[in-house]
């Protein structure tokens, strides 16, 4: 039953995260789980009924958002889900709830990178933005993302994602046949980019402080957890912030934004800017496909998002 601020949804799709199988596997405390757990961070769904003080979500309305699984909150691995209002958006008419279930994560994840800490979307248009990791899950939708708001984007890859990356409009950087003095030479004239955007961590965010702009380059990083020098950084005068797009469901504070950052979601979905890319092989709602999801995102075997579907439209 849904209590005052919270809906009830079914729900038709759950997100698989590699979080999820960190979290199942023991091996991350940060998101402060007790196993046995119900998982699954993002989800999409029919609203079944809203608890009192809701506004704006009927039962009925399709919706999507990034909700629980984390922090004691039960996740989207489940038939229905009680969820805070404030996380959730409605979804795009002509949107799949396999898509849908797909985007929370990661979309909130590229959007408080690239506009709540870089402000892209206040003076974006014209900048370059450097974003690591281009084809992954977060970097594919910052990629569409900065492109969306006007930058202009460049991106690292693997030999074999030049197509994925050049599609959706950024300039394919091979990291491992060119290093950091040699594409930041090529493509900024020993400047710097106004923006990076780590998505992998480690060696890489060390790599973005070298290739952040002179005095105003800023990077961003949603992997920032180990020991970094800043040497780099500071010598070039540039800035650093990091990204944990938890904190809202762990301390309960800034839901709201959550909610509003997947109504902008919506809008470029709607305009046909932004399109997440999926595994083709689907996954059903039993412990043994569950399973074989978790065990596909530990082996690296995932080629797009993974979603387990668990009720028909």
């Amino acid at each position: 039953m849904a209590g005052p601020g919270q809906v009830l949804v079914r729900v038709h799709a759950s997100g698989v995260n590699p979080l999820d199988a960190k979290i199942a596997a023991g091996k991350a405390d940060h998101a402060r789980v007790a196993l046995p757990a119900v998982l699954g961070i993002d989800l999409a769904g029919a609203v079944d009924s809203v608890g009192a003080g809701v506004q704006g979500f009927a039962p009925g309305d399709r919706v999507y958002g990034m909700t629980g699984g984390i922090g004691g909150i039960q996740g989207s691995l489940a038939e229905y889900a009680v969820a805070d209002a404030r996380l959730l958006a409605p979804m795009p008419a002509h949107l799949s709830m396999r898509d849908a279930a797909a985007l929370p994560l990661i979309f909130i994840t590229a959007w408080e990178g690239l506009v709540d800490r870089a402000r892209l979307n206040v003076d974006g248009k014209g900048k370059k933005v450097l974003v690591h990791g281009g084809a992954g899950g977060v970097g594919h939708m910052a990629v569409q993302l900065a492109v969306a708001l006007g930058a202009e984007v460049y991106a690292t890859g693997r030999a074999g994602q030049r197509e994925r990356i050049e599609g959706m409009g950024a300039v394919f950087i091979d990291y491992r046949a060119a290093t950091v003095e040699d594409y930041v030479q090529q493509y900024t004239g020993g400047e710097g980019f106004d923006v990076v955007y780590d998505t992998v961590g480690g060696a890489t965010l060390d790599a973005s402080f070298k290739a952040a702009r002179h005095y105003h380059g800023h990077v961003v990083s949603c992997l920032g957890w180990g020991t970094h020098a800043l040497a780099p950084l500071s010598f070039r005068a540039a800035t650093y912030s990091g990204v944990f797009t938890l904190l809202p469901l762990l301390s309960g504070r800034g839901r709201a934004n959550h909610g509003a950052i997947m109504r902008e979601a919506g809008k470029l979905i709607e305009v046909g800017q932004l399109k997440v890319m999926l595994d083709p092989t689907r996954y059903s709602f039993d412990a043994a496909s569950v399973g074989a999801a978790h065990q596909a995102l530990t082996n690296g075997q995932a080629r797009g998002k993974l979603v387990v579907e668990i009720a028909t439209e």
